[in-house]
């Protein structure tokens, strides 16, 4: 597995990479050489966090995870990771059967069968054209995490979403 650092408000010591390859050997079983995973560290208002995102095509695999210190963090991250290539096995083996990015044999099945997940409720509702500011105040006003509109601006269709740190996020889906 390739692996790509990049800091936010943090410098990347040699050590701190060193310990994270070690870490992410633990999945160089599960993929072939080529995957790329981007490691991102953030030192932010005393929170020590670490996002870990491995691109496979058409799918990208993620964890983000914070400790009191990045090394904490990136074996939380590491065994978030582990869960779901494990938890996602036959869904993965569907979407990559005649490929060799992901490695099914070595992939053990997760301690605790879940079933699987299917739709229980489904919605249908107009959209309606308003600005990004409208969008965020509709989706405070129904409590929900996010809010699905057409942006007036652009005329396509997107999602606003309450970040984790308090802000909001903007999705632009393109289509592809």
């Amino acid at each position: 597995m390739k692996i790509i650092y990049t800091g936010k408000n943090i410098v990347i010591a040699d050590a701190l990479k060193e310990q994270t390859e070690k870490k992410l050997k633990k999945l160089d079983k599960f993929f072939s050489e080529e995957v790329e995973a981007h490691v991102k560290f953030e030192n932010a208002k005393n929170r020590q966090i670490i996002e870990v995102t491995i691109h496979l095509p058409k799918t990208i695999i993620r964890a983000e995870e914070e400790g009191g210190d990045l090394y904490t963090a990136i074996d939380k991250a590491v065994d978030v990771l582990e869960i779901q290539v494990k938890k996602n096995k036959a869904k993965l083996q569907k979407r990559f059967k005649n490929n060799d990015t992901i490695r099914f044999d070595t992939i053990s099945e997760p301690e605790v069968k879940e079933e699987d997940s299917k739709i229980v409720k489904k919605k249908r509702f107009t959209l309606k054209p308003m600005s990004t500011e409208e969008a965020i105040l509709q989706m405070e006003l129904l409590r929900h995490n996010f809010f699905v509109f057409v942006n007036q601006e652009t005329e396509d269709v997107d999602i606003v979403y309450k970040r984790k740190d308090g802000n909001y996020g903007l999705i632009e889906p393109i289509i592809g």
